[in-house]
């Protein structure tokens, strides 16, 4: 695996993805606006979990949208949100503040690497690990650390998504010549995907059930497809305005949209 062609792989890439909000939240919002199907993923989240936990971990929790409602889903007596983005922990904080106010004392946030979280030995209820393995070239070192954390008969949910997920717009980039290396360059989700998430996971704890849902999307136009693939770090484009952009993909969609799909993976584990 050639980790330097993958900037998900990459440590030096962290801060131009994740060093503020604007470019996640684009990418995010856009993808929001052409999903047309799939059951929202923290409400399944919740729903895998223990009514009430005491003490949850939320890894890799971005900008908090899933944190917030799990704070309200399972009111924790303790929720810590952990990122390795300082940028994306002051949103989290300030989506909890504003989305889960009568709790939002209970949930503390922690910049920190998820290789060397700041918890005690078999402390921990839950911990969410929703879409952020994928960041870890080797994800059972992740994993092992989880365990360190998480006290016997506790539980681990870990999401992720399909290695060739939005592969149609792989083919669109390609097809407009921004990239004509995007259907050929590996997958964002390599290192830990829906096709070995189970695996990987088995090797350090007791895999409880596998769920896969599949979610749809459609991009309305070229104007709304170049939002999302102008902030997708596999594409390697030309430094252009996104106008340009949308030009350029417009030329293969003729004023048409493109439709799209992602599996995502649910892996819901506990220590023995």
């Amino acid at each position: 695996m050639n980790t330097s062609a993958n900037p998900f792989l990459d440590h030096k890439q962290r801060h131009v993805l994740y060093g503020d909000a604007h470019r996640l939240t684009q990418r995010t919002s856009a993808l929001s606006a052409a999903k047309i199907s799939g059951a929202a993923v923290a409400e399944v989240i919740a729903g895998l979990g223990p009514s009430r936990p005491s003490c949850v971990l939320d890894v890799g929790c971005g900008r908090g949208g899933t944190t917030a409602y799990l704070a309200r889903a399972w009111s924790p007596d303790h929720l810590t949100a952990l990122d390795a983005s300082a940028a994306m922990l002051d949103q989290a904080r300030a989506r909890v503040t504003e989305h889960a106010p009568d709790i939002a004392g209970r949930v503390r946030f922690v910049c920190a690497d998820f290789h060397d979280i700041p918890a005690l030995d078999d402390h921990v209820d839950v911990i969410v690990a929703a879409f952020c393995l994928y960041h870890a070239p080797k994800p059972g070192t992740v994993l092992a650390e989880f365990r360190r954390c998480l006290r016997p008969g506790g539980r681990i949910i870990l999401v992720t998504k399909s290695a060739d997920s939005y592969a149609a717009l792989d083919e669109l980039v390609a097809a407009s010549g921004l990239d004509p290396d995007a259907t050929r360059r590996p997958s964002l989700y390599e290192s830990f995907h829906s096709g070995n998430a189970e695996t990987i996971t088995a090797q350090h704890l007791r895999v409880d059930t596998v769920a896969h849902h599949q979610h749809r999307f459609h991009f309305t136009d070229a104007a709304h497809t170049a939002r999302y693939v102008a902030t997708n770090p596999k594409y390697r484009l030309p430094q252009q305005e996104l106008d340009t952009l949308t030009e350029r993909l417009d030329t293969v969609l003729r004023g048409h949209g493109v439709a799209t799909d992602s599996a995502v993976t649910y892996v819901v584990a506990s220590k023995t």
